[in-house]
């Protein structure tokens, strides 16, 4: 096969299309539901709807990994240079032929192909949000009206996030699933389902015209902390999934047996390396994949405690009740869904499913956020004062 084949953009015009018109539907669906109603509330159904879509692309990316699917078309953007493994069946039989199992075969190839049209339909959705919000700004400042103004910073940082991580899409092709690349394309997705999640309850805010619910500077702060710890966990998850890890450890609480077992942390998270390699070249050590697993197992103790602790901590706030039931479901599917790649011997259910928790976690920790904000000092201080009222009234009586 020619090498230039491998960065042919010919097909590039009809996987666009195929976005587009896999888009078109969300989008009249949209706008036909949403008549007669503001700009806002119309904004929010598309961005509620994307989201939801851009949440089930993460899953397909998911499987797609998970069925060793990734390199289904070996090139980028199409399949051996078409637009789809319909015109590529021929060198697609002849890869297949050479190794029947993969990683180029009939079925992976359109699980590859569709999680990129898929894809596209979710940037062109994307590419929509930030020209109407950026037009629907323009309209409300030119006809002076009374609504808070919508931001178009977030619509236009989602658009080039989105593009960021097609880049890295193309990449993790090209560069044949090099595990820091395919780890950095998952939190890719997660950045981007936060910055959708953060245009979707700004744009009901501003539909209802209300704020961020006042929360005492402690909650806010452990807010932000469970959401960078869940990042750092997603990081690590991604690193065991991409380097196949799950198994090294296939009993819980221990690992081969014992509670420290031999681990080669140099090697396990030494970073820039193909995959299965080490930095050397040479086959990668169990050791490694030992290391890799164990480090994601304690890391996911701190995690599962720190997302208790804000789950007591938000069930005293009315308005963040529903986040904080999410959050404790969410934490117990993760628990679950670990548990069972670990016994079950990785199950792709299970596995698809492990991924998604993690991506509705930081879904509802982004939605957090953004319905809460930092009580003013004046606030804080009249809470203080009237919880020192209370106590001196209880003392005299």
């Amino acid at each position: 096969m020619d090498t230039n084949s491998l960065y042919d953009l010919k097909p590039v015009a009809w996987l666009l299309a195929v976005g587009v018109l896999l888009a078109l539907g969300p989008l009249i669906w949209v706008w036909r539901r949403g008549a007669g109603h503001g700009t806002a509330r119309r904004l929010h159904m598309l961005t509620v709807l994307t989201l939801f879509l851009t949440f089930d692309l993460t899953l397909f990316g998911a499987f797609t990994r998970l069925t060793d699917s990734g390199l289904g078309c070996p090139d980028w953007p199409g399949c051996y240079g078409n637009a789809s493994p319909v015109g590529a069946r021929h060198d697609i039989a002849m890869a297949q032929a050479a190794q029947p199992t993969g990683p180029v075969t009939h079925g992976k190839a359109w699980v590859e192909m569709v999680h990129r049209y898929l894809a596209t339909g979710v940037g062109f959705l994307i590419l929509v949000l930030a020209v109407t919000t950026w037009v629907a700004r323009r309209n409300r400042r030119s006809e002076q009206a009374r609504e808070r103004p919508l931001s178009a910073w977030w619509p236009a940082a989602t658009l080039v996030w989105v593009c960021l991580q097609g880049a890295f899409g193309a990449l993790t092709v090209t560069w044949k699933l090099y595990p820091a690349i395919v780890t950095l394309h998952l939190l890719g997705a997660i950045v981007l389902l936060a910055l959708l999640c953060i245009q979707a309850v700004r744009y009901r805010q501003a539909a209802a015209e209300r704020q961020p619910t006042p929360i005492p500077w402690a909650l806010r702060t452990l807010l932000i902390v469970v959401g960078a710890l869940l990042l750092l966990q997603i990081a690590l998850g991604g690193w065991v999934s991409t380097n196949y890890a799950v198994l090294a450890c296939a009993e819980f609480p221990t690992c081969q047996g014992n509670w420290w077992p031999p681990m080669n942390f140099a090697q396990g998270f030494h970073i820039w390396r193909s995959l299965g390699e080490g930095a050397d070249g040479a086959p990668i050590d169990f050791a490694a994949l030992t290391a890799i697993h164990y480090v994601h197992r304690l890391m996911a103790y701190l995690v599962f405690a720190a997302i208790g602790l804000l789950v007591w901590q938000l069930r005293g706030t009315a308005p963040l009740r529903a986040q904080a039931r999410w959050l404790a479901g969410l934490a117990l599917l993760q628990l679950a869904t670990g548990l069972g790649n670990v016994l079950l011997g990785w199950p792709l259910v299970a596995a698809v499913l492990h991924t998604g928790g993690a991506a509705a976690l930081a879904v509802v920790l982004t939605w957090a956020l953004c319905e809460s904000r930092r009580a003013p000092n004046t606030i804080a201080a009249a809470a203080k004062a009237r919880g020192t009222a209370v106590r001196g009234a209880e003392v005299i009586q």
